[in-house]
């Protein structure tokens, strides 16, 4: 089982919600029993969350912002404001992962952006999704490429799903960045790209088991791009399979 201390959520999953109820959607985050969560658009969000998170008792280790697309000054003085230590890129262009230069291009960027983070006190990091593994360079994962080249102070956040979409052996792939991995975001489905197809973590067709297995240093950050029913039902079932029996420290 996962301890509650080592589960976070990521706020992207209840978007919705968080425009209807900003505070009483991240009450009831806490009310589950996460204590962490990952936000998104941390400059807009900021000065809400720096009242929200510690009215309910909630952190943020890491938040997602596009550090290579957008100006980095607002997001790290955002970040030192919530306390959060890891910036992540989420999403970089898909034609930039075509070729061993384009990526090694995306690698030198968040190198030049780790070593502004690390004035701040900041890590940075990079998220995946099903593309960066679609692609394959004399054999290779995009991703794996990426990780190749990157300046050691880099992590990643291997989103287990888009992995596996991708084709990865995701525990593999975990197993073979180490430590880098600090966080994964931890989701289920049908594997395919039909984000509506996301179901509860434990309810789909992905190895779960064996990706937290794979990767036991790392943040498990639940996450669903989109779901067909209650959303907080999923968020709860996640957490109840994530922290009960069956589930993998």
């Amino acid at each position: 089982m996962v301890a509650k201390d080592h589960l976070s959520l990521q706020l992207y999953t209840v978007r919705g919600k968080l425009e209807e109820d900003f505070d009483g959607t991240l009450a009831r985050i806490a009310e589950i029993g996460y204590t962490k969560v990952e936000p998104f658009g941390v400059t807009a969000f900021a000065d809400r969350l720096a009242e929200a998170l510690p009215k309910h008792g909630l952190s943020a280790p890491t938040t997602h912002a596009g550090l290579l697309r957008e100006d980095s000054a607002p997001i790290y003085a955002a970040a030192k404001r919530l306390g959060i230590g890891t910036v992540i890129d989420p999403h970089t262009d898909p034609a930039r992962w075509q070729s061993a230069d384009g990526i090694k291009e995306i690698a030198a960027g968040l190198n030049q952006a780790a070593k502004e983070a690390a004035e701040h006190g900041i890590t940075v990091g990079y998220h995946n999704h099903q593309f960066e593994l679609e692609s394959k360079v004399d054999g290779a994962h995009g991703l794996e490429i990426l990780v190749d080249n990157l300046a050691d102070e880099v992590i990643v956040e291997v989103d287990t799903y888009w992995a596996a979409v991708g084709g990865a052996d995701v525990p593999a792939l975990l197993k073979k960045f180490g430590e880098r991995v600090t966080a994964i975001h931890v989701k289920d489905g049908d594997g395919t790209l039909n984000n509506k197809a996301q179901v509860a973590v434990g309810d789909g067709t992905i190895a779960v088991r064996d990706i937290l297995a794979a990767a036991p240093q790392a943040l498990r950050v639940v996450e669903l791009d989109d779901f067909t029913g209650e959303i907080f039902d999923a968020v709860e079932g996640s957490y109840a399979f994530l922290t009960g029996e069956g589930a993998p420290e």
